[in-house]
């Protein structure tokens, strides 16, 4: 019985009941879908954060929560929103998708993989326990610089220690050796389990873009830990690592700190790179246009993107030789970025288009994101930078980066996987009006930061001069246009989930070997391992025939 299942050599079946999403199961499907849940939970909850924000920033005077509450509501919601949602989320999808794009059972290290899902709730309960400290949530943004890090917190008359800060320490540390333990087990799966004939170069590109960003956590995690490890320290212990008032130098901490978290930024947005790449094809009637080339681009990110991260603090004092340098590098990772779109470009070029909602919001991430990598571009240059550093348009270049590009990415692959993950279909009325006022939405918010920011408006504070009233006003209306927007997908995924059109083995008419699998796939994936005999864009769409509804036929 070479190539059946254990499980089906056995005569066991999938389990269908909904407790198994609340146990410690080892099905890389199961914990994809943990993933998936969970962290949008933490989405719902850093955008409610975010609508307050917006709501303290009405106006010009502070008059919706104190000076404190507003430090740690900024503070919390960038950190949730990174660490407990985009990362997360783009995690559960590569756990769901990787061993059935590759033809393999399940992850190479199961339980390992339950492991890194459950320590995410704890994290995500210990950062959310602040609030229950005498000095509430930390208040030195998600990046946390000492000596700000550092101080005591201000309780009416008195300092208290900042509980909070060590907390959010805590946090992190959970989550990134979370990050680490999953990083392994894909490298591990990819590397090593892929079935017959699937070579590197016959990897679907979500894969490829999995692999490298996994490899970019291996490297970067580990920085960032003993960062925070420091940083407790001395905050904690009275060491001197990074506090200047005991001999210890801040921008050391900057730099630990940025040589992880720029590299984060491809953490958060290759992944979503990846399922646009997948997306476009099935949606074009086309295969990917250069294939070899959006991988090797993808590899040539990884490399210079951890050579750039000076630019975050071009304003700390670094020497001009280093500004120059990481000036240039900054500016050269546009290349391979500009190589991605200009291939997904022409796979759109040509093709018989069918507008579907994965597909609009492909196209969407796609718009977004260059609108984001030509500010990107901007900020490299150092006399622009050191104009612009902490204003609000670093607000806007990053939420175009991560919102309109990470987050429009992670819902296209959402609606586009649903079929497979569910066995029904979304509904596209609800998903169409929800990419039109996430789109609508996003732009009315982080479009006239660029405004603000380039006439001096500082972030994160909570007061600002009453002549910036009337973009603050529009900003917060697009903030909560954005906040709305949700519901008609929470609405889409519960009726749909359970009332939903069934869909099928294959309902777009795509490629790839999770296609073709039931939906959603048995409890080992496929029962005969299959076997692959060409690349994954040669294959599944010429010639394969049309979706319900496709235009194209």
């Amino acid at each position: 019985m070479t190539g059946v299942s254990p499980a089906q050599q056995l005569g066991k079946q999938p389990p269908t009941d909904w407790r198994r999403y609340f146990s410690f199961s080892t099905d890389h499907k199961v914990i994809g879908i943990q993933y998936l849940v969970t962290s949008f939970t933490f989405y719902l909850l850093g955008g409610l954060m975010a609508m307050v924000i917006r709501a303290e920033l009405l106006t010009p005077e502070s008059n919706v929560v104190s000076q404190n509450g507003y430090n740690g509501l900024f503070t919390l919601h960038a950190t949730i929103m990174i660490f407990l949602w985009i990362i997360p989320t783009s995690a559960g999808l590569g756990n769901y998708l990787v061993p059935l794009m590759i033809g393999a059972r399940d992850m190479a290290f199961p339980t390992l993989n339950a492991i890194s899902f459950w320590l995410i709730p704890p994290a995500g309960l210990v950062l959310l326990s602040s609030y229950l400290t005498p000095g509430g949530p930390p208040q030195a943004g998600w990046w946390s610089y000492p000596p700000l890090s550092l101080q005591q917190v201000q309780v009416g008359d008195k300092l208290v220690f900042n509980y909070g800060q060590s907390l959010w320490i805590g946090s992190l540390t959970l989550l990134g050796i979370s990050s680490i333990l999953a990083a392994l087990n894909f490298i591990a799966t990819i590397l090593a389990m892929r079935t017959r004939g699937m070579t590197l170069f016959r990897m679907p590109v979500f894969v490829w873009n999995t692999l490298v960003t996994s490899i970019i956590t291996l490297m970067g995690v580990p920085v960032l830990t003993a960062a925070l490890v420091l940083l407790w320290f001395d905050l904690n212990l009275g060491t001197g690592f990074f506090n200047p008032a005991m001999g210890g130098d801040p921008v050391v901490y900057q730099h630990m700190f940025w040589f992880y978290s720029h590299p984060a930024v491809y953490i958060m947005i290759l992944p979503a790179m990846g399922v646009i790449s997948e997306i476009l094809p099935t949606f074009a009637r086309k295969p990917l246009f250069g294939y070899q080339v959006i991988v090797l681009s993808t590899i040539a990110i990884a490399v210079i993107g951890f050579m750039v991260w000076v630019h975050h603090i071009f304003t700390s004092g670094t020497p001009d030789w280093m500004r120059m340098f990481f000036m240039i590098t900054s500016m050269t990772i546009a290349v391979p970025t500009g190589i991605k779109v200009f291939n997904w470009t022409g796979t759109i070029y040509g093709g018989k288009l069918w507008l579907t909602t994965p597909m609009l919001f492909a196209m969407g991430f796609v718009g977004m994101f260059v609108a984001g990598g030509v500010t990107g571009v901007m900020l490299a240059s150092v006399p622009v930078d050191i104009h612009v550093s902490n204003t609000y348009f670093v607000v806007a270049h990053l939420h175009y980066v991560l919102f309109g590009g990470s987050v429009l990415g992670l819902y296209a692959g959402i609606y586009y996987w649903f079929p497979k993950m569910t066995g029904r279909m979304l509904n596209e009325t609800l998903g169409k009006i929800h990419f039109w006022t996430t789109l609508i939405g996003l732009n009315v918010t982080f479009l006239p930061m660029h405004q603000v920011g380039l006439l001096g408006m500082p972030r994160r504070v909570a007061e600002y001069l009453p002549q910036f009233t009337l973009e603050n006003v529009i900003i917060s209306i697009g903030a909560f246009a954005l906040g709305i927007s949700t519901l008609p997908f929470l609405l889409n995924v519960l009726i749909s989930g359970l009332l939903g059109k069934k869909a099928g083995n294959d309902p777009w008419r795509s490629h790839g070997l999770e296609w073709t699998v039931p939906s959603p796939p048995p409890l080992e994936n496929f029962e005969v391992l299959p076997v692959v005999e060409a690349g994954p864009y040669e294959y599944g769409i010429v010639g394969k025939g049309a979706g319900p509804n496709d235009p194209s036929e």
